[in-house]
């Protein structure tokens, strides 16, 4: 039975409308972003997906056609198969696709036929993109922040965690970029996600925030690793955020920084890629020297001499010509990255 299309718009007012929303596209596309919550039932896979379009543009749409609804229905039949045995009657799913087409039609045809209440999300992913990227311009100036600011290693990304598990509304853009932010921010075995998923991740947290509440987050650049972060919320951090300036002793830095930086140690020669990339603002001569003290173990030693010479003076420029209220900013001291430290720290952050 068919609930005809919804819109995007409608989709996201009334975001717990449907019991599932399926989405229909091929598996890569899926993984590129997909609808919060989406289940991935592809009617073509990536292989078949290229099979069909290479024969649409090769031979004709006829043949494409005929070769592609063998295939979308006996995807479909396995979908069925497999995840609706246990279904009842009044189960309700949301398909979609690219653009609303063939493809979430086809599937969304077949659940009707069966009797449930199925809905096809106009416009498809397409359309609701559209929303994500408007929305992306407006949503994070609704919001009060609070800017933690402070050198590298000082414990910002475990003070905001401990926010977090304090109850206060906390923005984890490295976390939801999976990458720290510096030229060594990259994280073992875990790739960034797409622009396109980062910007839906985003727009989620920011959806679920209380405007009543202020929101913490940390000093970021406009890139963190390969990502872009949406110009209004730097703007909007930058001119308007209240800023906490967090400090720590160098040696507890640098201690922080063996913690979070240790599978480094596995794979030298891979850190010392990375550092190549300083050689243009720091010299050879002084990259060759880092180089030299990680491949003899000296992991302190590297890393106390990168926040001196590189880290430090870079973040205090960029910080300084990036928030003017920086001057006057409360004070967080951080002894160490020890538990106890950061939630006397939270506490105050949050009073």
């Amino acid at each position: 039975m068919s609930l005809g299309s919804v819109t995007a718009a409608d989709l996201i007012a009334r975001p717990n409308r449907f019991d599932c929303i399926i989405d229909a596209r091929s598996p890569a596309e899926f993984a590129e972003d997909h609808l919060p919550g989406a289940l991935n039932w592809p009617v073509l896979d990536d292989r078949q997906r290229i099979a069909v379009g290479t024969l649409y543009k090769q031979e004709s749409a006829l043949a494409a056609r005929k070769l592609g609804a063998a295939m979308v229905a006996r995807n479909i039949a396995a979908h069925v198969e497999r995840w609706l045995q246990d279904k009842p009657r009044d189960w309700q799913p949301l398909v979609y696709c690219w653009r609303g087409g063939q493809r979430s039609g086809s599937l969304a045809w077949f659940l009707g036929q069966i009797g449930f209440r199925t809905a096809q999300l106009g416009g498809g992913y397409k359309a609701w993109r559209a929303i994500v990227r408007e929305d992306l311009n407006e949503l994070p100036r609704r919001f009060q922040y609070r800017v933690l600011c402070g050198r590298t290693g000082s414990g910002k990304t475990r003070l905001l965690a401990t926010l977090a598990e304090q109850g206060a509304q906390t923005l984890d853009l490295e976390g939801l970029a999976r990458h720290r932010g510096s030229v060594l921010g990259g994280l073992p075995d875990q790739p960034q996600p797409t622009q396109k998923r980062f910007d839906t991740l985003l727009w989620q947290a920011l959806k679920g925030f209380d405007t009543d509440r202020v929101v913490f987050v940390e000093s970021e650049s406009r890139k963190v690793g390969a990502l872009r972060v949406p110009e209004a919320l730097i703007e909007h951090m930058r001119e308007h955020g209240e800023c906490m300036r967090v400090e720590m002793s160098e040696t507890s830095r640098v201690q922080l920084l063996l913690q979070d930086y240790g599978f480094f140690a596995d794979d030298v020669d891979a850190f010392c890629r990375l550092l190549d990339a300083l050689a243009p603002l720091r010299g050879r001569e002084c990259v060759d020297a880092w180089q030299a003290a990680a491949r003899a173990g000296h992991w302190g030693e590297v890393f106390g001499s990168l926040m001196r010479q590189h880290y430090d003076p870079l973040y205090e420029r960029s910080l300084r010509r990036s928030f003017k209220q920086l001057e006057g900013a409360r004070v967080l001291s951080l002894p160490d990255g020890e538990a106890a430290s950061l939630l006397d720290a939270a506490r105050l952050a949050m009073s």
